[in-house]
């Protein structure tokens, strides 16, 4: 198997469990606590930092982006070429919908339910910019420090926070949001409400990676495992 092959591979199962997690934890959460939305998401973000942690010490030596902006700022800084980039984008964006059809048949779901869970608004849009600027500043300003074990602890605590400190409830992540429409329960975003998730994700990366070449001004080294 090839470099590229085994890292897309990563990829693809590390996102899987991902959103799986996300998904899974929020069925769990919606079940086991009914009538309390503040207990619902405090399950929900201590399982999906928990299991950011596990994936990306699990999966860095290989590759541990799970988002697409991570990987695009990656292409942007000069640590992945192109095909790279785009073959390590779709893995994680295929790797998202088998974790939710996943996390649909586990709780004994339909394969797939397309989400009526609306989300949007200024408020929550700005949110997502928020969430995923200080996403790839936690990510590659962790990376360029003298211990880069601690990029999994560093990622997994700053999406438990941003559950809560963002109005969005911090998606952050596009093959997370594509995936998060096919799931109609807690966890789930109303296709209406996606692709400007998306967007608003891709200029908080954009805005991050400006932030890390100013705060970082060293590029072009190569980064080769990248949570």
């Amino acid at each position: 198997m090839t470099d590229l092959a085994r890292r897309a591979t990563a990829e693809l199962v590390g996102t899987a469990f991902l959103v799986a997690a996300v998904v899974g934890s929020g069925i769990a959460a919606q079940r086991l606590s009914p009538d309390d939305t503040g207990l619902q998401l405090l399950e929900n973000s201590l399982a999906t930092g928990a299991v950011l942690v596990a994936l990306i010490l699990a999966l860095q030596p290989v590759s541990a982006s799970f988002n697409p902006v991570v990987t695009l700022v990656e292409r942007a800084l000069g640590s992945v070429d192109t095909v790279a980039a785009a073959v390590l984008v779709v893995a994680q964006v295929v790797g998202g919908l088998v974790g939710v059809v996943v996390a649909n048949l586990m709780f004994d779901l339909d394969v797939v339910s397309v989400s009526t869970h609306e989300r949007g608004g200024s408020g929550q849009l700005v949110g997502e910019v928020v969430a995923t600027l200080g996403l790839v500043l936690v990510v590659f300003g962790t990376l360029r420090s003298p211990r880069i074990e601690t990029v999994a602890f560093a990622v997994g605590g700053y999406i438990a926070a941003a559950y809560w400190f963002t109005s969005s409830t911090s998606f952050a992540n596009p093959a997370v949001t594509i995936a998060r429409m096919l799931s109609d329960t807690f966890a789930g975003i109303a296709p209406a409400s996606v692709l400007p998730f998306v967007g608003m994700q891709l200029l908080g990366g954009l805005l991050g990676a400006g932030l890390v070449l100013v705060l970082h001004p060293r590029t072009g080294a190569p980064i080769e495992e990248m949570p």
